[in-house]
């Protein structure tokens, strides 16, 4: 079965209800510092509007509470930001379960509600049966268009689908996300090229095995580079290096498909990540400093790469980006990206973080809004317990 999208649905007199992904940072004051994900939302909020719904109940969950109600996890800065944008009345709910959101709903002044935070509620986590049947009470039409949690098999993302037979629906962040990861599932074009960073090995030890399976070349930096280099006898100093990061690395390296993989052949090196900055002229680092960024001649080289890919995937820094002294790698490949004519995807926080800073997210054909999703996805060869269930429902 074909996932059902919004684009053709009618939605007139329907009440709607919604699973977003609204866990946006917030600082000690309770302020949103960066609203991507609530901004990444309002095509689909707009359209269902638009197209007369009734009602529209939106739900989310916001950091990680422990199952109950904590104050500095309330969404009552997103129902402010939402409204400010939308520029009508978003009612926060008391709770999910709040006895009041019957009467919410018979209110026709009221468009527009916003249920408090659902990890308020441990059922949520558990995908308790009883819980999503609550929530499904709340409309005649369900959409996902939370595509950051759609590999968790929680009630509002899985279990809730149960109750909507024909009528759940992917909204248009859902729909962007899975039509730009199948052209990195189904047949890239070649040349494909994946860019991997970040920092332990173990953490990405399924996606790197997958990758290679259908890769021209996997270029590797940032702090994932050093346990491969120690695996080959070159010396890596203080760098961020694991023992058992070590073994995993060297049974990839042991494998046939290894000589797609591509690490650095010199660094930016610090005693830490607070002093001066020198480069190696080589690939070995001495034992007294460690591995902070690429060096020049590996930017060139791994830039090189990607200015010839058809598909570019990139999922983690290649270096300490956020400090100046070790952004030149991060910042120089992610030019190189957006300037090729590659179909380039960036998914995963801090690789979007980068490309943001560094001013080039709009240059690329697509910044994931799920890091650990889009992840998955592509590990799992196009699925996750979120979007199977739209596709197919649940028993």
């Amino acid at each position: 079965m074909a996932i059902q999208y919004i684009n053709n649905f009618e939605f007139e007199g329907k009440k709607v209800i919604c699973r977003f992904d609204f866990n946006v940072p917030l600082d000690k004051d309770g302020k949103i510092t960066d609203p991507t994900r609530i901004d990444s939302s309002l095509e689909t909020i707009r359209f269902i509007l638009e197209k007369g719904a009734s009602k529209l109940v939106l739900m989310s969950h916001l950091g990680r509470p422990k199952g109950a109600p904590e104050k500095k996890y309330s969404l009552e800065p997103v129902a402010s930001y939402l409204a400010d944008k939308l520029g009508q009345e978003v009612v926060l709910t008391e709770s999910c379960l709040d006895r009041g959101i019957k009467t919410l709903m018979s209110l026709p002044e009221t468009k527009i509600i916003l249920l408090e935070n659902l990890r308020f509620h441990k059922e949520e986590e558990a995908n308790d049966h009883e819980f999503a049947k609550r929530l499904a009470s709340y409309g005649d039409v369900y959409v996902n268009d939370a595509f950051g949690t759609a590999h968790r098999k929680h009630a509002s993302t899985y279990g809730i689908n149960a109750f909507f037979k024909g009528r759940a629906l992917a909204g248009f962040l859902l729909q962007k996300e899975i039509v730009a990861l199948d052209k990195i599932v189904n047949n890239p074009a070649k040349p494909f090229v994946a860019v991997v960073g970040g920092a332990k090995v173990a953490d990405k030890i399924k996606i790197i095995e997958e990758l290679l399976r259908s890769v021209d070349s996997l270029l590797i930096g940032g702090a994932m580079a050093y346990p491969f280099l120690k695996a080959k006898g070159i010396e890596v100093g203080k760098s961020l290096c694991g023992d058992d990061d070590v073994k995993l690395a060297k049974n990839i390296l042991s494998k046939g498909v290894a000589s797609k993989i591509k690490l650095p052949m010199d660094h930016i090196v610090a005693e830490n990540p607070d002093a001066a900055s020198n480069t190696t002229t080589g690939t070995s680092i001495d034992e007294t400093m460690m591995g902070l960024d690429i060096g020049p001649a590996t930017l060139d080289s791994y830039s090189s790469i990607v200015t010839n890919a058809s598909t570019v995937l990139w999922n983690g820094p290649m270096g300490l980006f956020e400090k100046e002294a070790f952004n030149k790698g991060t910042f120089g490949l992610a030019k190189a990206i957006a300037n090729s004519k590659a179909f380039s995807v960036v998914g995963g926080g801090d690789s979007v973080a980068a490309v943001n800073e560094a001013g080039l997210g709009e240059k690329m054909n697509h910044v994931s809004t799920g890091g650990g999703a889009s992840l998955e996805y592509i590990e799992n060869g196009g699925s996750l317990p979120g979007i199977q269930a739209l596709k197919f429902g649940i028993n």
